[in-house]
């Protein structure tokens, strides 16, 4: 059975994450010391008892999302000799879990992966002014007809396709007027049911080329290995192991287009039948069956969840 490590990205967070695994696994506490030394911060303390919304900041959620999915690598590693080129065949991660797929496989250090996420978190709030841009989920929706409508809506403004996570849920992202715009369109065109993000800025558009420009200046700075696996990047759905290559898809895709979708397809068509979610919540578990039933997927987060997975291996 050909294997495949997914890491969630923003919007699987919550208050708590990763706490059973802290106190189960020394492996994990280490994970998430070394964060809260790389950051110079208590992170573990915000990740584990809140407040929420202090959680929710974007600066903080990023590298909390990444310590917890950390945390399950470094317990399969060393609980369960999980050894990641032999035991999966590519890693992906969706926006922000990009990073954490690249520290999984060697690409770039625990405490880089934490800075690096903690300064594309802050860049990318500050891209847009508070209130100014919006996402929204549409529905039912094909990706061609997403196309047309951001196309149409847009009017001079910004308003782009943002993710393409499954079949009928794509996200879109741009000034208000044009999201509020494009779910008419959309209703127009008879797909009346969309869902406004609780997001803080709209990611995945042009209007983050701001933070684009920061993460090149940051990723330039630290040293990107060659991964032991592949990783299938976002903006292309293609699998890539180059350094400098890595380093400009990381910055294309703070406004590119997260291609989730395309990204689990081209693994299965790669050979690849099962996905281990590797991180908090099961976001990407569930957005696999609705990609493809016949692809294997397992969230990992607990305990319980690391012992039967490591005893099926």
């Amino acid at each position: 059975m050909a294997r495949a490590l997914v890491f969630p990205g923003q919007g699987s967070q919550s208050v708590g994450m990763g706490k059973a695994l802290f106190d189960a696994f020394a492996e994990a506490r280490e994970v998430f010391e070394e964060v809260d030394g790389a950051l110079s911060q208590n992170l573990s303390k915000l990740i584990f008892e809140g407040p929420a919304d202090d959680l929710m900041l974007t600066e903080n959620a990023q590298p909390a999302l990444m310590a917890v999915s950390m945390a399950v690598i470094r317990v399969l590693d060393k609980q369960g000799h999980f050894r990641l080129p032999e035991a999966a065949r590519f890693v992906a991660g969706h926006s922000l879990g990009e990073y954490a797929a690249l520290c999984a496989a060697g690409a770039l250090t625990l405490s880089d992966t934490a800075k690096l996420l903690r300064t594309r978190g802050q860049a990318m709030q500050k891209a847009v002014p508070v209130g100014a841009g919006g996402m929204a989920a549409l529905i039912a929706i094909d990706l061609g007809t997403a196309h047309e409508v951001v196309a149409a809506a847009a009017q001079g403004e910004v308003c782009a396709v943002a993710n393409d996570n499954a079949p009928g849920q794509v996200v879109i992202s741009g000034t208000n007027a044009a999201v509020d715009r494009a779910i008419a369109l959309a209703v127009e065109r008879g797909f009346k049911r969309s869902i406004k993000l609780p997001v803080s800025a709209p990611f995945h558009c042009a209007l983050m080329q701001p933070a684009a420009d920061v993460m090149r200046g940051a990723l330039e700075k630290v040293q990107v290995k060659v991964p032991v696996v592949p990783v299938v990047a976002n903006i292309t759905a293609q699998a890539v192991s180059d350094p400098a290559i890595i380093r400009d898809l990381l910055v294309k895709q703070v406004t590119g287009s997260v291609r989730w979708r395309e990204t689990v397809l081209f693994m299965k068509e790669q050979g690849v039948t099962s996905l281990a979610e590797c991180g908090a919540g099961r976001v990407l578990t569930n957005t696999t069956k609705r990609i493809d039933k016949d692809i294997v997927a397992t969230p990992l987060s607990a305990p319980e969840d690391m012992d039967a997975f490591l005893k099926a291996l």
